[in-house]
């Protein structure tokens, strides 16, 4: 099992869950973050005075999925969250060790309960 961890655009959002769900990946979880990356500083205004914007809003995706559909995966997301400018974003990728169902407190192998295509 591995972990993807994306980084992308607020606004590509949308795009990219349509994109994940139409290669059968339904389950990820969505968190709002900030960062800086490349991205150049900019100025803003707020109540008459001037202050530099140095963190960007950002979107974290997590996925933990089968092996074999991780390079599938991060073509969507590529595919899907890319501007082609500064400030598209990272993918990481991750080992999952062992994963746990709280509810049951057992080892959860689920994620690979579905049949690899390749074999």
């Amino acid at each position: 099992m591995k972990k993807i961890e994306a980084i992308i655009r607020p606004e590509k959002l949308t795009d990219t869950l349509k994109g994940l769900k139409s290669i059968g990946i339904t389950g990820f979880t969505v968190s709002q973050a900030v960062g800086r990356g490349k991205q150049k500083e900019t100025q803003g205004v707020y109540r008459g005075k001037n202050y530099k914007v140095t963190l960007r809003p950002k979107i974290k995706l997590e996925i933990v999925l089968s092996d074999y559909m991780v390079k599938q995966t991060i073509e969507t997301i590529v595919t899907s969250a890319q501007t082609g400018e500064d400030g598209d974003g990272k993918i990481y990728v991750y080992p999952i060790l062992e994963a746990y169902n709280i509810k049951t407190g057992e080892a959860d192998l689920s994620i690979d309960d579905l049949v690899n295509p390749e074999g």
